[in-house]
Parts: structure tokens; C-alpha cells; sequence
């Protein structure tokens, strides 16, 4: 029979939880969802004006991904104020439009230093501090997959830690307009499971979720720019299954999952939340 894992309001309790581009969006979502499930969270956000305003209870560092030395003392700070970290949710990402020809050397280094190259600057100097917490022993569970108090005299497992990437089904659907964004989120995924199997043995586990179109802030600064934004937005949900974006409560709840302890046995894999755009064919709709 498989084994349960009951997760609560205070599954992440005892926790500390990073989330990068936290400060708005999906990131800011996560973030809280992580601060409901009992995780003591610090958002790392580019914009300090954005960190001046996130909700209470959760802390905000500046960090910009781009910044070796930036993300270095962002995770110093982390270290300082929490003394530990067992989650790291890498989100901080921007978006591009456009085919090859539309985009330049120079845009096409400042998306990937962002999307890709800032995403292992954070997990590089993350890293010490998720292998401490992985080799600590869980005393609170017993190894039976229940949560429940460890048995007398029963061997207590290592309490793990866990990367989620945020990734994009750009990564894999072939969207028209999008080749920059898309050849970043490929990376990414790439790197998520490279990621995975290079620290599986030390008690890390690195998985991604690939959002579908999300409504966002920068998507709605994408139909704010459009000549029809409510026909803009009526074809970005039809082209979704379910016939509406994605939502960011759902993403975050998506990511909770992977980073949490029921995803114990689950390391290095894409879980989309697109409204099954990545799997599913459907015929048109009928008028």
C-alpha cells in the first residue's frame, strides 16, 4: 500500500523558504502560500520599492540575480536572520517577445543572465546552506511517510532539503513569438534536472513547475500593450484547455508541493500547471 503523507496548515513549520522575484507575481504568491503552510519566508526581490510593501510576516532582502555579489550577500543576510534554509524557490525571471530576428546580442544576454545564469548564482550560493539542512536529522518524523513522531529508538532520517525552478511550458510547447523566452525556460528545465542529479545523494531534491500563461503582472502589462487587450486575452485562454489562465495561487500551490515533505521520493521533474496545454489535443470548440 503507499504511503501517506498529511500535510497541513503547518506542513513547512520549523522551515525557512527563499523565494527569489518574490515580491510580485507568481513569486509573491509562493511566498505567501509557503507563510500559510507555517514556513518562515524571505522574499529576494530586485525592486526595493516592491519589498517596502510585502505582506506582513514575510521578509524581503534586495538581490539582483545578474549581481554575483549582490546574491552573495542577499544569502549572507539569510544565513543571518534565519540561521538556516531548507527551501529555495528560484522565480526571478523576465519575458521576451519575438522570433530570432527580433531580438539582439544584448537582449538575448540580459534575458538569459536573468533567467538562466541568475537562477545558478542563487542555487550556487544557496548551496551551503541547504546541504547543512539536509544532513540534519528529522526527529519529527518517524520514516513511515505519516509525519507522525519518530518511534523510541527509531533511526531518525535526514530532513532534506528542496530547489523548485520556475520554468515555463514556453520550455517545451513551441510557442510562436517567444524564441528568446522559450530557449531560456529550456535551459532551465535542462538545468533543473542536472541540478537533481547532482545533489540527489547529498539529501537536495530539485524539481520545476511550468506554469501555462499566468495571469500576472506582466501579463497584463503584455494586453495593456495590445491594440485589443480583451481580444489579446480572449486568445490566450483559448488556447489553454480549460479556456482561462492559469492562476498564481495555483502555481504556488504546485510549487508547495514539490518543495514539501510529501514530495519526499519526487526529485528532478517538470510538473505544468497549464491547464493541460503541454498534453492535451482537443478539437475546436463547436460554435
Amino acid at each position: 500500500m503507499a504511503q501517506q503523507v498529511r500535510t497541513s496548515e503547518g506542513e513547512f513549520g520549523g522551515r525557512t523558504a527563499v523565494v527569489t522575484g518574490g515580491a510580485s507575481g507568481i513569486g509573491l504568491a509562493v511566498a505567501r502560500e509557503l507563510a500559510r503552510r507555517g514556513a518562515r519566508v524571505c522574499v529576494l526581490d530586485v525592486s526595493a520599492a516592491a519589498l517596502g510593501g510585502l505582506p506582513d510576516g514575510i521578509e524581503g532582502l534586495p538581490c539582483d540575480v545578474t549581481d554575483r555579489e549582490s546574491v552573495n550577500a542577499a544569502l549572507r543576510g539569510v544565513e543571518e536572520r534565519f540561521g538556516r534554509l531548507d527551501v529555495l524557490v528560484n522565480n526571478a525571471g523576465i519575458g521576451a517577445q519575438g522570433t530570432v530576428e527580433d531580438n539582439g546580442d544584448e537582449e538575448w544576454h540580459r534575458v538569459l543572465d536573468v533567467n538562466v545564469t541568475g537562477m545558478a548564482r542563487v542555487s550556487a550560493a544557496a548551496l551551503p546552506l541547504l546541504r547543512r539542512t539536509a544532513a540534519e536529522p528529522d526527529e519529527s518524523a518517524a520514516g513511515d511517510g505519516t509525519g507522525d513522531a519518530a518511534a523510541p529508538g527509531a533511526a531518525p532520517r535526514n530532513r532534506g532539503a528542496a530547489v523548485v525552478n520556475t520554468c515555463s511550458v514556453a520550455a517545451t510547447c513551441g510557442l510562436p513569438q517567444r524564441a528568446l523566452y522559450s530557449a531560456s525556460k529550456g535551459a532551465v528545465l535542462a538545468l533543473t534536472r542536472a541540478m537533481a542529479a547532482d545533489h540527489i545523494r547529498e539529501g537536495i531534491r530539485v524539481n520545476c513547475v511550468s506554469p501555462g500563461t499566468a495571469d500576472t503582472p506582466w501579463i497584463g502589462r503584455l494586453l495593456a500593450a495590445a491594440p485589443d487587450p480583451a481580444a489579446e486575452r480572449a486568445a490566450l485562454e483559448a488556447r489553454q484547455p480549460t479556456g482561462r489562465l492559469v492562476s498564481a495561487e495555483e502555481v504556488a500551490a504546485a510549487v508547495c508541493y514539490l518543495a514539501g515533505p510529501a514530495a519526499g521520493a519526487t526529485t528532478g521533474i517538470e510538473l505544468p500547471v497549464d491547464g493541460g496545454m503541454q498534453g492535451l489535443r482537443l478539437r475546436p470548440a463547436a460554435d
